[in-house]
């Protein structure tokens, strides 16, 4: 682990740095990855400790980071890891893994959703089963699961972004969002704060679209094109989304816009760290997705042992990450959004 001294740029807000594990192998599909779930023979002492990771879409490398680190903590409990997941991440193309893992008896269930209601049927279903359901980074109705684990409040990550894109612009001109799909539960709810804030607070920026890439690096980066050919006085752009920010670096770091339009947003540090180094980007933020796969499956654990029930005040073990309580509607939160920049973005490994 990174320890909490190492050379860091505080948010504006006041957020604390999260302890960040080094030299994380960013794998892909481990286990039963690509296939259609797990096996159901988790040999656990305390209940069926076969968990499903279901995220958007496979191949996203944030998601391959969190991923990683749930098998890195089923591992150390006992229990039997799978990954499975759709190519695209549309509203309804995670519904067939759902229904074949609960077919297939896995205790627990863990899901990045692409909409927030078109897979309660399917999830609810599962949980009908005996699944465990746990949503992680994108949440679902509060109904349709028993918890879900938060990366940051959407207020911290919101404004962290706004804070960041703000400071780099000279708090005036034109922007704009390239967010991932118009159905994701989580950048809606962040988008919706940073048009609030910048609202309340930043009177001078104008937000001029919000464009949707939908997680897919060649959209991503063909909007961020278009962008930037509407838009000819744009001064910088959120991208509250890994694929999409990468895309849009990767456009901006061999265009004319190259240190004259800044970019910022979510993303992996091994993803950003040549444009931090060439000049592309100045800062972004993200908390550690490798944490918060390994945080979902002990709690996935926990429910499926009836140490906790998802009631508020209930509490935790998450191993190397220590005690973890449950809040409101089931939500327990990982931690803060941390910034990086070219002073730190060495030290990381993700």
């Amino acid at each position: 682990m990174f320890s909490h001294d190492r050379k860091r740029r505080p948010l504006g807000v006041g957020l604390t740095a999260l302890a960040i594990s080094a030299a994380l192998a960013l794998t892909g599909c481990a286990a039963n990855g690509g296939g259609d779930g797990g096996d159901g023979e988790g040999d656990g002492d305390g209940g069926n400790l076969a968990i499903t990771f279901l995220p958007k879409n496979l191949g996203n490398p944030y998601f391959d980071t969190s991923n990683a680190g749930g098998e890195e903590a089923i591992e150390e409990f006992g229990g039997t890891y799978a990954e499975v997941g759709p190519s695209e991440a549309s509203p309804t193309s995670q519904v067939s893994f759902i229904q074949t893992a609960a077919q297939q008896g896995v205790g627990g269930l863990v899901v990045s959703a692409n909409d927030p209601e078109a897979i309660c049927d399917a999830l609810n279903e599962a949980r009908d089963a005996g699944v465990k359901v746990v949503t992680f980074d994108s949440d679902t109705n509060p109904e349709c699961r028993d918890l879900f684990i938060n990366q940051a409040t959407a207020e911290g990550i919101a404004k962290s972004q706004v804070d960041l894109i703000a400071e780099q612009i000279g708090d005036e001109g034109q922007i704009a969002i390239l967010s991932a799909s118009a159905n994701a539960t989580n950048q809606n709810a962040w988008i919706e704060l940073m048009e609030e804030d910048l609202a309340a607070n930043h009177p001078n920026i104008e937000l001029v679209e919000t464009v949707y890439g939908d997680d897919d690096d060649q959209t991503s980066f063909d909007k961020t094109a278009a962008l930037l050919q509407t838009y000819p006085e744009l001064k910088g752009i959120i991208s509250p989304t890994t694929v999409g920010i990468a895309a849009a670096a990767r456009y901006l770091s061999t265009s004319e816009y190259k240190g004259q339009v800044a970019l910022t947003g979510l993303g992996t540090p091994n993803q950003m760290r040549e444009y931090v180094e060439d000049g592309t980007v100045t800062a972004f933020a993200l908390w550690n997705p490798a944490d918060l796969g390994y945080l979902a499956a002990f709690a996935t654990k926990a429910l499926i042992e009836g140490e906790i029930t998802g009631e508020e005040g209930d509490s935790f073990d998450a191993g190397k990450l220590g005690e973890y309580e449950v809040g409101a509607d089931g939500v327990v939160l990982l931690g803060d959004p941390f910034v990086f920049d070219a002073e730190n973005i060495g030290d990381f490994d993700f």
